[in-house]
């Protein structure tokens, strides 16, 4: 009798885990700061291979009920391209007398990026209702949007709970489905899936790990695998969100 209580105590306590539900928001408090780290690789085979590395610190500078004001700066980019054969390389470290020709070139194209101050209004469940970049530099705005990369739902969710988010970036259709996998005391883990239409067709995948408490995506991985007018072209996208 004692072993078949302890085995329904059990069960019952099993189910109770599988069945614990939360409800997904983004819980800033005024004064909370983060550091972004995003990675991103493209590989078109002989045509085009990048790797880029961004760095971001975002300020929350109001919140008011579920809204709330942030700005962003990014502090550092490097990028390593081969396009045609032709390597460029640029790090926002290295002084002038480190670069080469190339990396100058980029650095006027890419250096004003690391002036601009960011201004994102959104509310708690991840819509980014203005994003305002000054001074204006043509680039900076798209950076930034990757920075917004899922919506949650109204409802809360419980272990195989699904919902979805569309996003138009650039011409390309996004459609994510989202999938929770893992609600433990402290993060909540997710599966993503997808599809992409548009200039490019092809397939998403990854998955997050939120922090279950401030809902902030402490880290995100999308990987996407795309074909462009016959041509194959994958996508990686890592991004860690630290609070400082």
């Amino acid at each position: 009798m004692k072993k078949l209580l302890i085995l329904l105590v059990m069960v019952f306590a099993i189910n109770i885990t599988a069945q614990e539900s939360t409800l997904l928001r983004l819980n800033y408090k005024n004064g909370d700061s983060y550091i972004m780290d995003m990675k991103v690789s493209q590989d078109a085979g002989t045509v085009m291979s990048m790797i880029m590395n961004m760095k971001m610190k975002q300020d929350i500078t109001s919140v008011t009920g579920d809204t709330y004001v942030s700005q962003m700066k990014i502090f550092h980019i490097s990028m390593d391209m081969n396009q045609g054969g032709m390597n460029m390389n640029y790090d926002s470290s290295k002084k002038d007398d480190e670069l080469d020709e190339m990396g100058k070139m980029l650095k006027s194209q890419m250096g004003p990026m690391l002036q601009a101050v960011i201004t994102v209004k959104g509310n708690s469940i991840g819509e980014v209702t203005e994003t305002i970049v000054e001074p204006n530099v043509p680039g900076t705005q798209d950076l930034a949007n990757q920075s917004s990369n899922v919506v949650y739902p109204e409802k809360a969710v419980k272990v195989g709970d699904t919902w979805t988010m569309s996003k138009l970036d650039q011409g390309m259709d996004m459609s994510f489905i989202y999938k929770v996998t893992s609600i433990t005391k402290e993060h909540v883990l997710i599966d993503v899936a997808g599809t992409v239409a548009g200039i490019a067709d092809g397939t998403i995948s990854g998955d997050m790990k939120v922090d279950r408490n401030s809902g902030v995506p402490l880290v995100s991985n999308v990987n996407m695998s795309m074909t462009s007018q016959g041509q194959d072209l994958s996508t990686k996208m890592t991004a860690t969100i630290s609070k400082q």
